[in-house]
């Protein structure tokens, strides 16, 4: 059976960070590939700065497509919205029964945890393997029998701060894979 870890994200755009973590993930954890399972534009929600679901698709399968390891999934784009983890989870657990699906999450989602839908079931049924993340602390679900901890490296980069550096003309070509910063310097990506 494969293990496949799932990185759940917007992934608006993805970077470095988001690649460093996924391999860690894979050398140091019994995971035999990471799924970057993208997180769809929410109807409900003006998120002027949200490229479109094939935009950042497009670019995941870019930042990617050297690694045999790593797959773009576009799964949640044909699902309900908004798209509910536990949803997820059950719709690939039925869909591809010869493997066993991990969360992979940081630190920092676990404050407000509880109030994912059908967190519990989460934790029954499936397990979280845990990164740290700036202000992040797992609490009180640091020693359920669900959650792995991993001391992966902790990479204070974020989505929010290329788009803002790109708005402000400065540059992120170490931050960025580089196919996928030349990608957006093309299409004029987050410039305004």
């Amino acid at each position: 059976m494969k293990t496949t870890g799932l990185l759940f994200g917007s992934f608006n755009p993805i970077h470095s960070g988001h690649l460093i973590l996924a391999g860690y993930m894979l050398s140091y954890s019994d995971l035999d590939e990471v799924w970057f399972v993208i997180s769809p534009q929410n109807p409900f929600k003006e998120q002027r700065s949200l490229l479109a679901d094939h935009h950042r698709y497009y670019m995941v399968n870019l930042a990617i497509e050297d690694n045999p390891r790593f797959l773009a999934s576009d799964i949640e784009f044909r699902m309900p919205r908004p798209s509910y983890t536990i949803d997820t989870l059950t719709y690939l657990t039925e869909k591809y029964p010869g493997r066993r699906f991990i969360i992979l999450m940081g630190s920092d989602q676990f404050p407000s945890f509880h109030e994912w839908k059908n967190y519990e079931r989460i934790l029954e049924y499936y397990q979280l393997y845990v990164y740290p993340r700036p202000g992040g602390d797992p609490g009180v679900y640091a020693g359920h029998p669900s959650v792995r901890i991993f001391p992966a490296p902790m990479i204070d980069l974020s989505s929010t701060f290329i788009r803002d550096a790109i708005k402000n003309k400065k540059d992120v070509r170490y931050m960025l894979p580089e196919k996928v910063y030349r990608h957006i310097l093309e299409m004029h990506f987050y410039e305004k």
